[in-house]
């Protein structure tokens, strides 16, 4: 921005402005704050710009960059130029808040707690399946120790040879017939 822009913006004259400037010059070393337009990049500015044939200023305008434009807030004594100083200020404070305690983005943080609730549902299914596998294996161990055990019983439950008088009589009765 140029110096009678923000002459008119911070409520002074820009006389007022390029004076507090130079006492204050080694606050806008650097091309990085302030510097001076030369006469052709003025004059080239000025044919862009709709001005009055009789106003203007005998001195090349400063052009100020965002950092110089904070900087002159501060050296500025209008109510408007405190104004924007304490503005900046807490500007820079609320950034610092910021990037210290970062604002917690609820959507991410409700898609967090369902992919985690989903790999716990998940984890507990497999245990489950795990438990349904060991089950059955279980199952089979077991029908299969009944079949051995029904077997057992069957042998041991056969007719057993009858011994004795009565038993020579009955085989004899069956081999007649």
């Amino acid at each position: 921005m140029l110096d009678f822009d923000l002459a008119e913006r911070y409520g002074i004259e820009t006389r007022v402005l390029k004076q507090a400037v130079r006492r204050n010059i080694t606050r806008f070393s650097g091309e990085d704050f302030m510097f001076e337009l030369t006469r052709q990049e003025w004059n080239i500015l000025r044919s862009q710009i709709v001005m009055s044939s009789w106003g203007g200023s005998r001195y090349l305008p400063f052009a100020f960059t965002e950092l110089g434009v904070a900087m002159l807030s501060s050296v500025l004594n209008s109510e408007t130029a405190i104004e924007t100083n304490r503005n900046i200020m807490r500007a820079f404070v609320a950034f610092r808040q910021l990037i210290l305690n970062p604002p917690i983005n609820e959507v991410k943080e409700l898609q967090y707690q369902v992919r985690r609730l989903k790999e716990y549902v998940e984890e507990i299914f497999t245990d489950q399946n795990d438990i349904n596998e060991d089950t059955r294996t279980q199952l089979e161990l077991i029908n299969e120790t009944l079949a051995e055990l029904q077997a057992k019983k069957k042998e041991v439950e056969k007719p057993r040879p009858q011994i004795g008088f009565h038993a020579i009589m009955e085989r004899r009765k069956n081999e007649k017939i």
